[in-house]
């Protein structure tokens, strides 16, 4: 019997969300009826009284075969599989968290092959009239030559422009089964039977991926029979088979499945893509008077091919649609890497691209970008993930001891060195090294460090021996290092190395975007570490996060959240939570404060005004009176948007 290892989406199957906790907890909502609308307003579809969520917060819909998720600018994020999105493709099994309610997806199955419409069964090969026709003698699947013109009929005109119709049909068509649905029609339009079905291959001629039948009228529940030694001919020999009088036939008289419809004429014929066999139609007939000809065979063959190639190219789009969603959720969810702004999507996508290769990696940017994540990122979703991955700070230490920590070193190779140690490009050996802030490389170790990448090869401190090493670089840095090599602050040669591939991390200032599905990632993270249950972000508090302009970036907005998180006390951030100087700056571009920081900023700006006034102008003398560093004062002034008398001259 036929079986069914890999189930494709049908339009028979119900795509449904399933509520496991929260208010609605216990209830199923279906997608066939239409969208599904989420939030705290009554007009949503699923209607939560929840005050972390949104009056309307997300929207979940089809879309042509996909089911997609939207959040519609919540306060509180929509979070699939605890990863904050602001879109996402849903598959069967995610999970989708809206304010104290979790949802799961249960996406679109078929139906095991042997429920479908169609029942196989093992009579006999007719022995009576039977017809079989290979490829190579198909006319309409030959290319024209000199002596093997199709013939000058109507018949021949009329199944041309039969092709020429079903090609232009499946040309808009790219899910499978509104494929399988287009052939049947086809096969109806063409040929006078009662009968027909398209069952689709998967790993071998016993299972089929998809099986769907059809009569002609409808308006029945019986399954279609088919002849599965039919089918195995037609699969094993990849030909059309033909069979007429099949209810004279004696092979037949013990057959069922062809008995009790009565059926007089079958035909199967193979669909093929570029040399592989993709599947099979099937059709016959019960009306007394219909026999199919050679003609139809013909015709139905050739249906066969261009559906072929049409169901390969559709099952090959799904396959790449599915890859590329799990790439990208693994990416987002496996590396820390939260955002979906398009500087975001345009580095996940680098990683895509350079992960499974293996050349050097330049990763640049501001501190606090998340340089180290990409580099990470790259490693896992490479072919030595299951290897080492070394990181290695080059600003972190000191030139001396940093040459011993890349290179490692040989007993008495200095005061202290009282056994062989071996360096982290040796233990990295097979993996990822990821080199932070490699602009910080003293000249010396950067003329080491090109004989790594060149000859993949060193010598420990105080070593003779050269030690080979199969190991894949990745370097970051904050530094312009192309105008460092003209400046003659950096090698040149080992620039270039470096560079063979690089990306720019964006400033969290360029993907504001990506501000508040970080800051509830964090709030969610440092909750359930401190063991604190933290919701979300108060509006106000998340107007200042998009006010700031993020000098420190991604690992600012970290810190801040988590200070947040330890120091508040209600199940929002609020603003007071958040770190003083953030809300002032914010307040300096016009944020509107609490009251308790209004009256702080002035108690502020009047001790300021006070301490210069008592300097005699003096910033520095100032500074001295209130106890903090001039750079401090100065910053303060900025920050409260002072504007006192300039500093007095000696």
């Amino acid at each position: 019997m036929a079986s069914n290892p890999n189930p494709q989406a049908e339009p028979g199957a119900e795509v449904r969300l399933e509520a496991v906790s929260g208010p609605v907890e216990g209830r199923i909502f279906s997608l066939e009826e239409g969208e599904l609308s989420i939030g705290r307003e009554p007009s949503n579809r699923i209607s939560l009284l929840d005050p972390l969520v949104s009056r309307r917060h997300c929207l979940i819909r089809l879309v042509g075969a996909d089911v997609r998720l939207e959040d519609l600018d919540s306060r509180n994020s929509t979070f699939v599989n605890g990863v904050p999105v602001k879109e996402r493709v849903l598959v069967h099994g995610d999970q989708v968290r809206v304010g104290n309610s979790i949802f799961v997806f249960h996406g679109r199955h078929s139906a095991d092959a042997n429920s479908s419409s169609v029942r196989l069964d093992d009579s006999a090969t007719p022995g009576g009239p039977t017809v079989i026709l290979r490829k190579e003698n198909a006319m309409y699947l030959q290319p024209s030559q000199a002596g093997s013109i199709l013939p000058s009929s109507a018949r021949t005109v009329r199944d041309l422009n039969a092709l020429l119709n079903f090609s232009r049909t499946l040309s808009s068509v790219q899910e499978v089964p509104a494929l399988q649905q287009k052939v049947l029609d086809a096969i109806f339009e063409v040929a006078p039977a009662d009968r027909a079905a398209v069952l689709l291959l998967e790993n071998g001629p016993e299972e089929f991926s998809s099986i769907l039948g059809r009569y002609r009228h409808g308006g029945t529940e019986q399954p279609i029979q088919a002849s599965q030694t039919i089918l195995r001919q037609v699969i094993g020999d990849n030909v059309a088979v033909l069979s007429n009088d099949v209810i004279e036939d004696e092979t037949y008289r013990a057959a069922d499945s062809l008995m009790s419809p009565r059926v007089r004429s079958v035909l199967a014929a193979p669909m093929e893509a570029q040399g592989k066999l993709v599947g099979v139609i099937y059709l016959d007939a019960s009306t007394a008077g219909v026999h199919f000809d050679a003609g139809l065979l013909q015709l139905i063959l050739a249906l066969g091919n261009i559906a072929g190639l049409a169901m390969e190219n559709a099952r090959r789009l799904e396959w790449l649609g599915g890859e590329n969603r799990r790439l990208q959720q693994e990416l987002t969810a496996d590396h820390g890497m939260v955002g979906e702004s398009g500087p975001m999507r345009a580095v996940l996508d680098f990683v895509s691209r350079v992960a499974a290769r293996e050349s050097t990696v330049l990763v640049w940017g501001e501190s606090g970008t998340g340089k180290e994540l990409v580099a990470r990122a790259i490693h896992v979703n490479s072919s030595r993930a299951d290897k080492p991955f070394v990181a290695i700070n080059c600003a972190a230490i000191t030139e001396t001891l940093l040459e011993s920590e890349l290179f490692g070193h040989e007993k008495g190779a200095f005061t202290g060195a009282v056994s062989q140690k071996k360096g982290k490009l040796e233990v990295a050996d097979g993996g990822t090294v990821f080199l932070d802030e490699v602009g910080e490389l003293a000249v010396p170790l950067q003329a080491k460090l090109l004989r790594v990448l060149q000859e993949r090869e060193f010598e420990r401190v105080g070593g003779t021996r050269p030690i080979k090493v199969d190991i894949r670089v990745v370097a970051a840095t904050n530094r312009d290092l192309k105008e460092a090599a003209r400046a003659g602050n950096f090698r040149q040669d080992l620039f270039y190395r470096l560079n063979v591939v690089s990306v720019r991390m964006p400033p969290l200032r360029e993907r504001k975007e990506d501000i508040p599905l970080l800051a509830n990632f964090f709030a969610v993270r440092f909750g359930e570490k401190v063991k604190r249950r933290v919701a979300g972000i108060s509006p106000k508090a998340r107007a200042c996060l998009l006010q700031y302009q993020w000098p420190g970036n991604v690992r600012e907005l970290e810190n801040a959240i988590e200070r947040a998180v330890v120091l508040g006390s209600t199940e929002l951030i609020q603003v007071e939570d958040l770190p003083e100087a953030l809300v002032e700056e914010t307040a300096a571009e016009g944020e509107p404060l609490t009251a308790l920081h209004e009256g702080l900023r002035e108690a502020k700006k009047q001790l300021i005004e006070r301490a210069i006034e008592q300097a005699g102008g003096n910033y520095t003398d100032a500074a001295g009176i209130l106890g903090v560093h001039p750079n401090h004062l100065f910053r303060l002034i900025k920050t409260l948007n002072l504007k006192p008398k300039r500093e007095r001259r000696a």
